[in-house]
């Protein structure tokens, strides 16, 4: 049978259009449930995250299962499911680094992610929370998986700071406090920064790329 010149076009498309997932299914990093995973932000916020707390990585969220696909659950514009595919390609040049819990093997057992599930759904879709402040009513990245991980399975990870802990003079870092807060700069109060998180010595370096 002879094809049309237009069925050889759909039918290159759709082979190419395979051959692309099933590249991107291959070349997605092997993760666990509960691994934790930072990137370099392109948000405009992202500069102003990296001179406060002198990190590289100003994003951070925390790998969930959904049917067995990972995905990452993130305090973005709001609480949300974002598969790991499309928040790795997010980030500046497409890198990222994930962390685990030393002894996740002994730790992250099937009761324990069960616990971290449970504890996502009371989360999902609040909005972010552009103050940074310690309520649940919003949320932000590096609050979102300290909590999750505090409240499910009692473990801290990384050191709360108070806001005048953190470099408030660098230009990014002033121009974001004058237009989230004013002159009402709340100097005392509890963050949780993803430098805290990613320097936590519960944590270990699983894949950096």
């Amino acid at each position: 049978m002879i094809l049309s010149k237009r069925l050889w076009v759909i039918l290159f498309l759709t082979i190419g259009l395979m051959t692309g997932l099933v590249t991107q299914a291959r070349d997605l990093p092997t993760v666990q449930e509960g691994d934790i995973i930072f990137h370099t932000s392109r948000s405009v916020q992202s500069l102003a995250i990296q001179q406060a707390t002198g990190s590289r990585y100003s994003h951070m969220g925390i790998i969930l299962l959904r049917d067995g696909k990972p995905y990452v659950f993130e305090a973005a514009a709001t609480v949300k499911y974002t598969p790991l595919a499309s928040w790795i390609d997010r980030g500046e040049k497409k890198q990222f680094v994930v962390k685990r819990l030393k002894n996740a093997e002994r730790i992250m057992t099937p009761s324990a992610q069960l616990k971290i599930r449970q504890q996502a759904k009371n989360f999902a879709d609040k909005p972010y929370d552009i103050r940074f402040s310690w309520s649940d009513e919003r949320l932000y990245c590096s609050e979102l998986v300290w909590k999750m991980y505090d409240r499910a399975l009692g473990i801290k990870i990384g050191e709360l700071q108070k806001v005048r802990e953190f470099n408030l003079n660098a230009p990014a870092v002033k121009q974001k406090l004058g237009e989230r807060y004013g002159t009402l700069i709340p100097w005392d109060a509890s963050v949780i920064s993803p430098k805290a998180m990613f320097e936590s010595p519960l944590l270990v370096t699983v894949i950096a790329n």
